[in-house]
Formats: structure tokens, C-alpha cells, sequence
């Protein structure tokens, strides 16, 4: 299937793209968008974040790196966060994709050239999408998280932080500093 189109993207031609382990592709309402796969400190933070949550979390949830989250069907929209959060029934039906509608939590590591999609964009979408916390992870010294909850179907700010923390992921404590997001 040719990668280009002259038309909106359909679910079932998303489906069929080739997947690209250098790039991150995603739909935005029906228009593919292309971006870099992030740096070894990115890679490094996401992959922290999922260590952290998938030891401090219950059995009942589940934290995943980098998988599609179908946020609207038309026009078509898929995001691809750095981190999510499920219900561990979600990934024991090993979907290929989950729906916006199953994340507990996503989260954001901002990268040179998407820091306005994850601070602008992707805030409104998963806002929209219903999905209950957004944490945005700046990796710019000193990394600092910020926590947002969604009340009433906006985010409202539950903190920015910058050391040690205890945060609730779906009503469950989960202990994290920033500043260990990316050290050796």
C-alpha cells in the first residue's frame, strides 16, 4: 500500500500501514503526521516510567510504551504516547491497538519538535478522548513532570514536580523523581 495518499486516511488503510521502527506515524483526523523516534534520554525515560508503574502499580493495571490509541474513528485519529496505562484485562486480549477510551493514564516525553503537539494538541485530544490523567515529562535540566487530571472534560493542573513524589495513577500511589527519569 503506498504510504502517500490524496485522501483522508480510513481506519482499515491505517491498519495496513507499514509499521517504521525509526519513525512514529500517527493520524490526525484522517492526515498522517511523521515524527523521530526520540533520543537515548527519552528512550531511557519512558522506559523508567513503565519499570516504576509496572512495579508500584496493582496487578489490575497495566503501563505500555508506545502503543496505538485509537482516540477517534472520523476522521480518523491515532496517537501513539509514550506511556499508557490500561486495565490489565485490555492487554490480556492482546489487542493491536487500544481505544482512547481504555487509558487510565498517558503520558508525554517532550523531544525536539513535538513539544507544542504534546503540550497544545494532545492535551485537547486525550481531554476529548475522556482519558482521566496526562502527565508531561520535560527533560530539559531540571526534568520535571507535570500531572493533569481531567474534571469536567478539561484538564486541571495537579502539580508540576521536579523531585521525589508520590502520585496517584488511577487512585494508586506511585512513588517517582524526575530527576531519576534519565540518570545512570
Amino acid at each position: 500500500m503506498p504510504v502517500m495518499t490524496d485522501h483522508l486516511y480510513s481506519f482499515a488503510e491505517w491498519c495496513e500501514l507499514p509499521e517504521d521502527e525509526r519513525l512514529k506515524i500517527e493520524v490526525v483526523e484522517g492526515v498522517r503526521t511523521v515524527s523521530p523516534r526520540g533520543y537515548t534520554f527519552h528512550q531511557r525515560a519512558v522506559h523508567r516510567l513503565v519499570e516504576r508503574l509496572e512495579r508500584e502499580l496493582p496487578v489490575e493495571l497495566s503501563p505500555l510504551a508506545e502503543v496505538d490509541v485509537v482516540l477517534a474513528t472520523s476522521p480518523l485519529t491515532v496517537r501513539i504516547p509514550d506511556v499508557v496505562v490500561v486495565d490489565s484485562a485490555v492487554v490480556a486480549a492482546n489487542p493491536p491497538r487500544v481505544r482512547g477510551g481504555d487509558v487510565r493514564l498517558a503520558v508525554e516525553v517532550l523531544s525536539d519538535g513535538t513539544r507544542r503537539v504534546d503540550r497544545v494538541m494532545k492535551f485537547a485530544e486525550y481531554a476529548e478522548a475522556g482519558i482521566p490523567q496526562y502527565w508531561i515529562v520535560d527533560l530539559d535540566p531540571p526534568i520535571t513532570l507535570r500531572a493533569f487530571s481531567l474534571v469536567n472534560g478539561a484538564y486541571e493542573a495537579d502539580g508540576e514536580f521536579s523531585r521525589a513524589q508520590v502520585l496517584l495513577v488511577a487512585g494508586h500511589p506511585v512513588g517517582l523523581d524526575p530527576a531519576g527519569l534519565t540518570a545512570r
